[in-house]
């Protein structure tokens, strides 16, 4: 099998197959002729430079990348300079994830087979445009903050505990205000600086809360009817109008709980079905959202509605586990929903009529 490497590819349009491993430092690719033999592999560096240098000057290519940290920028600076782009979820293409023999060159020579004998083997993504992802990075920002923030605060609480103190219930928001006082003499000099980081932390989150609401209202205003659904707010309607960036990209809405990796598992063989966990495929972040809109649908302050009473009624089926699937399973729904609401353009009904009922519920 004759190999080669030429720097940068420049062959006739329709009659080459590109697969790229993208790397944090360089990239590997391998490049099919239409016989399926490889013509030219090498490495470039995973820069925006190096990619347009090499790929910008040739013909357009069907071309395979991988998922990753930089296959967003990959997929756009390709897809400017007349290439068809291909990104591949690897998690679903066990050849290469669970390969014993995997490298990158290697990798690379199997998206482009992949991509030259039909691209859905890919299992392939969309991804969101460059301005959806900087409004969303904002939003993970946050998340970080609120982690960091919860962290330190449990620092504090635990910190005071083991010295046989009790510092009072109170919200994180005003937490370093509430407490400042029942620090004990002894680790005030300490725990000072925790609390004065706490105030800063507070004082950002509640500086991106203020973006986000900007963000709703100027740049995406469909996120004003999801939040008519309870529990619904400005940080959950949208990281979901940005994880799903088009309403018309799924046909069903029940396609969501796959999608966000809130359907349950499955390996049936014969008479064999066992009940298993969710997947976790998909966007981690929206995952986790939606779970937490769905425990506040689930607890004592939400107002009642049929998709409450549904969550409660499996909830009820015995133990901590029932609870825990009621939660999956209103999450689950709580997607199909909001993908409904988006799509129709109609608020939320607590109690609609059952034929919409039996639609956005299924």
């Amino acid at each position: 099998m004759g190999r080669k490497k030429t720097s940068p590819i420049s062959k006739p349009a329709g009659t080459l197959t590109v697969g790229i491993d993208l790397g944090d430092k360089y990239s590997y690719y391998s490049v099919l002729d239409q016989a399926g033999e490889i013509v030219e592999e090498g490495r470039i560096r995973t820069t925006p430079d190096a990619f347009r240098v090499h790929f910008g000057s040739c013909e357009a290519m069907r071309i395979a990348i991988e998922t990753g940290t930089h296959s967003t920028w990959v997929n756009e600076l390709l897809l400017s300079v007349g290439h068809e782009v291909f990104v591949a979820n690897t998690r679903d293409i066990p050849s290469i994830s669970e390969s014993n023999s995997k490298s990158d060159p290697n990798d690379a020579e199997k998206l482009a087979r992949l991509a030259r004998l039909d691209p859905k083997l890919l299992h392939p993504i969309q991804h969101r445009s460059l301005e959806a992802q900087g409004d969303l990075t904002l939003l993970r920002a946050r998340a970080k903050l609120v982690d960091v923030r919860t962290t330190f605060i449990n620092t504090v609480r635990s910190t005071v505990k083991c010295l046989g103190h009790r510092l009072p219930k109170c919200d994180a928001d005003s937490f370093h205000k509430q407490c400042k006082d029942g620090i004990p003499a002894c680790v005030e000099q300490i725990l000072t600086p925790l609390l004065n980081l706490i105030e800063q932390v507070s004082k950002q989150i509640f500086s991106y809360d203020k973006s986000v609401e900007d963000l709703c209202r100027t740049k995406y205003p469909q996120t004003a009817t999801l939040r008519s659904v309870p529990g619904v707010g400005p940080i959950t309607s949208l990281t979901f109008v940005l994880t799903i960036a088009d309403k018309d990209r799924f046909t069903r809405s029940r396609d969501l709980g796959s999608y966000l990796g809130l359907r349950p598992k499955r390996a049936q063989s014969g008479e064999r079905d066992p009940q298993l966990r969710i997947t976790k495929a998909g966007d981690t972040y929206m995952r986790k959202i939606l779970i937490q809109s769905a425990q506040y649908i689930l607890g004592p302050f939400s107002p009642d509605s049929a998709l409450r009473r549904w969550g409660l009624t499996l909830a009820s089926r015995g133990g901590a586990s029932a609870k825990r699937r009621a939660i999956v399973a209103v999450a689950r729904k709580l997607a199909v929903l909001l993908h409904r609401i988006w799509v129709t353009g109609q608020r939320f009904r607590p109690f609609p009529e059952l034929p919409v009922a039996a639609d956005i519920n299924a």
